[in-house]
């Protein structure tokens, strides 16, 4: 059985999309809510939570909302439709408010927004493992990841182009009070709405569901038989692997995000350069990580994706560790944080798909909701307990990548205990089982 690329590809459009929207909001909002509207620092990280809160029992919800909702246009596209119109016309209207510098306005839309891209992220990511045989998923997700980023890449160039920042005496970039930030809304919001569209044109969810079902299943009686199997409680050994790949999920992205959120800072602490240090460093580790998910896909389809995960943790690992030697800036560091990009891209390609292996037919929504839950739970708590370490206790950016070291090694403790969710080939008599439960 091979993996149908095109229609991969297709499908990712609906995560491209959803990345675009995030990589926009996350570098413009914060700065329309502190420099436009006047927020302190704290409201606006408050403010900033919110979609991490909202997805921690929102996309659980809506993930196995999907499980259950039978259309005409299938079980995810209303969600990524619906969904994807109404952040298009709250993306409009925050631009509105933006422009009449109606702050009431501004949040009430904002709000709204946050909620509306939470009832269709789970829906968009679970279409892949739908349509997606058990064995060829970290391939797909490969691909789906490497689609994604391209929606990121794109609404960066945009804002570059669309938005003239200046530099202030410190390092750090600001608009200019007379900066519109309307033409950067439209391009966001139609880019999302011509991703979708392009979408829901080539890709007929309920035919592709029933042409997969017709490669995979070996009579409409099995499928009938898979399909009552959606929603059983899962074997108490499956079970155990599903909670220790998801506190391994929740452990990885706590370390990993609190490099890169506090990476700036900790080079004017430790380093004493300007603001704007960490960014070709970062940058070398995203570049790195989208050359590195192909490759990785396959890699792991051979030795299986536990082993490629691992490698990945350790290899983040001992770049985390050697990152404590270093005390100024040097060409080192892109290495270490190339090195760092490939081992997340082995992560990121696989966790997902290991996590959906251990679901049945009908719950892959439910399940990618609590992948997604866990790793948000991450973003929300890594911010508090390492800025409680750096400056409650007074250790300073230095605790930065020791933090980051203990946290990779407890996902690397965890993740060696999981015991299901890894690929194998599929049986030649009857490859009904790709979409059963792994035991």
């Amino acid at each position: 059985m091979k993996l149908n690329t095109k229609r991969t590809v297709l499908i990712g459009f609906a995560f491209m999309s959803i990345l675009a929207f995030w990589q926009f909001y996350d570098q413009v909002i914060p700065h329309l809510l502190e420099n436009v509207f006047g927020l302190r620092t704290f409201t606006t990280n408050a403010i900033m939570s919110i979609d991490n809160i909202l997805a921690l029992f929102m996309l659980p919800l809506f993930g196995s909302l999907s499980d259950r909702t039978h259309t005409r246009l299938g079980r995810r596209t209303p969600y990524i439709l619906f969904g994807t119109v109404g952040a298009v016309i709250l993306l409009l209207v925050l631009a509105w408010a933006l422009k009449l510098r109606n702050f009431p306005l501004f949040m009430v839309a904002l709000l709204l927004l946050l909620v509306t891209m939470s009832t269709y992220r789970s829906p968009a990511v679970a279409y892949m493992p739908d349509v997606t045989p058990k064995p060829l998923r970290s391939r797909a997700n490969a691909i789906i990841n490497l689609v994604g980023y391209v929606g990121g890449i794109f609404s960066t160039l945009m804002m570059m182009l669309l938005l003239k920042s200046e530099r202030a005496a410190d390092g750090s970039s600001f608009y200019p009070p007379d900066q519109s930030f309307t033409p950067i809304f439209v391009v966001v919001a139609a880019f999302m709405a011509v991703s979708v569209a392009i979408l829901l044109l080539t890709v007929k969810e309920p035919a592709v569901n029933a042409e997969t079902w017709a490669d995979v299943a070996a009579s409409e009686q099995d499928r009938a038989a898979a399909e009552q199997s959606k929603g059983g409680k899962l074997p108490r050994d499956v079970m155990k692997s599903l909670i220790l790949i998801l506190l391994s999920v929740f452990l990885w992205f706590t370390a990993y995000n609190a490099v890169t959120t506090a990476f700036s800072r900790y080079c004017v602490a430790v380093w004493g350069a300007d603001l704007s240090a960490s960014s070709g460093y970062l940058m070398a580790a995203t570049v790195v990580a989208i050359l590195s998910f192909v490759p990785l896909g396959v890699l792991s389809s051979r030795v299986g994706r536990k082993k490629t995960i691992l490698m990945g943790i350790l290899l983040m690992s001992v770049c985390y560790f050697s990152a404590i030697f270093i005390t100024h800036r040097t060409p080192v560091m892109y290495l270490l944080f190339g090195l760092v990009g490939v081992g997340w891209a082995a992560i990121n390609v696989n966790s997902f798909p290991m996590v959906v292996e251990m679901s049945t037919a009908g719950d892959t929504g439910k399940y990618t909701g609590y992948y997604y839950a866990f790793s948000m739970a991450a973003q929300i708590v890594t911010p508090l307990l390492s800025g409680f370490l750096i400056d409650n206790l007074g250790l300073g950016y230095k605790v930065l990548f020791p933090y980051a070291v203990i946290f990779s090694l407890l996902s690397f403790l965890t993740m060696t205990q999981v015991k299901h969710g890894d690929s194998k080939p599929l049986p030649k008599k009857s490859r009904l089982e790709a979409f059963d439960i792994d035991d």
